[in-house]
């Protein structure tokens, strides 16, 4: 990345991590290297995800094994609790890590950065709300306005497949063409059972905004498959809670796209039609991967896209305490001691190198030899200020940190 992305990288991590910190939730990191079967054992990432997936032997390591970069940031978490904090009753994780996927065309990046949030131990419409407010208050400490929230439900598609009889691999091929709005999976089911397929094409087409939409499907299908009911009703209570609180959303079945291990809730965040993050409840992944009955949901926030939609106001504010350190030969000591003062008091200090030209910065402090020690240049006032120390340096600072209209 560059200076200015790494500036905009750093803006989007520390308002991730100020607000899951203040939610209560606690700092994690897993490794880049994981091993394949992490991933492929369990069934918990489909074939076409793991087409995408770097992946090598470790022919000089302990194991032999075949390794990979990671391509998901929650499978390495969930064994990250299995393995080492499990005995927690309930756990609230995040983490900010980069993920790997192939892409064969060179128009996207490989090495994508998220910032992730788990919530491990607790089943119920309450956890899950509170996952969805917390990634809307970070993108809002962001600054990111017109965020679009889709709710979708993976057990409503779940739960009318296991009906059919079918193999655990046909369901999965059903499911994942369900959630891409594909109507030609139905062909068959309308077929085999006309009450299933009448089901599924209502699924499709539900949109709305109120929890009347899901309570239209409970009294049309719940006789024909009641075991439908428990699901509709943890939806409602999920949409209830968000209309409970303000928060605007949208109803729509087909928008858990790519999302192939979750088994409630599904949540999609949109900013001008581009996904921007997305997460929802997994309550079989855990026991998939050994870790025993434990439910969990989490989200993701996608940094890379979120860092183009910054906007440079919200960038400038740290800027407004850098001073550019002007040092005459004979005073290098004396500069040298009053950067390093600068920096304990919490500014910026940058010395002022051969050849280099000042940056669009408001203060460059002339440090001299001779009386007077200091001179410092406002560039906002367009004024010069003779100051004989360091103290009277942080005062003249402190004072203008007023200055509404500093410029960076």
């Amino acid at each position: 990345m560059t200076p200015e992305q790494m500036l905009r990288f750093r803006f989007v991590e520390k308002a991730f991590r100020r607000c899951c910190l203040k939610w209560g939730y606690e700092e994690v990191k897993t490794p880049v290297l994981e091993y394949l079967n992490l991933f492929t054992s369990t069934g918990t990432l489909t074939p076409a995800m793991l087409s995408k997936v770097y992946s090598f032997l470790d022919w000089d390591g302990w194991s032999g094994q075949r390794l990979v970069l990671r391509p998901d940031g929650t499978i390495p978490l969930a064994r990250l609790y299995i393995d080492n904090i499990a005995d927690k009753k309930l756990a609230r994780l995040f983490y900010t890590s980069n993920i790997f996927r192939f892409e064969e065309t060179g128009q996207e990046t490989r090495e994508r950065w998220q910032g992730g949030v788990e919530l491990i131990g607790i089943s119920s419409a309450l956890a899950d709300v509170e996952l969805i407010l917390l990634a809307l208050e970070v993108l809002a400490k962001m600054g990111i306005k017109s965020v679009e929230l889709k709710l979708s439900h993976a057990g409503l598609v779940r739960s009318l497949l296991s009906e059919l009889g079918l193999s655990d691999k046909e369901q999965a091929r059903i499911f994942d063409q369900v959630l891409d709005g594909d109507s030609e999976a139905f062909a068959r089911i309308k077929a085999e059972r006309p009450d299933l397929g009448r089901a599924m094409v209502s699924l499709l087409d539900l949109e709305g905004r109120t929890p009347g939409f899901l309570k239209n499907l409970r009294a049309l299908f719940g006789r024909s498959v009641p075991e439908l009911v428990p699901i509709v009703d943890d939806f409602i209570s999920i949409v209830e809670l968000l209309d409970a609180v303000g928060c605007d959303y949208q109803i729509d079945i087909t928008s858990g796209k790519g999302f192939e291990y979750y088994t409630g809730v599904i949540f999609q965040l949109f900013h001008n039609g581009d996904k921007i993050g997305g997460g929802g409840r997994y309550d079989a992944l855990i026991p998939l991967m050994g870790g025993g009955d434990i439910p969990a949901s989490g989200f993701a926030l996608y940094f890379d896209c979120l860092m183009n939609l910054i906007e440079p106001a919200a960038l400038a504010g740290p800027l407004e305490q850098r001073v550019l350190v002007k040092v005459e030969r004979e005073a290098v000591k004396k500069g040298l001691d009053i950067t390093a003062y600068l920096r304990d008091a919490g500014y910026v200090a940058e010395l002022l190198l051969e050849g280099q030209q000042p940056s669009n910065l408001r203060w460059l402090l002339d440090v001299r030899n001779e009386a007077p020690s200091f001179i410092m240049h406002d560039s906002l006032k367009i004024k010069d200020i003779e100051l004989e120390t360091a103290g009277e340096v942080l005062t003249l600072l402190g004072e203008s940190n007023g200055d509404k209209d500093s410029p960076a």
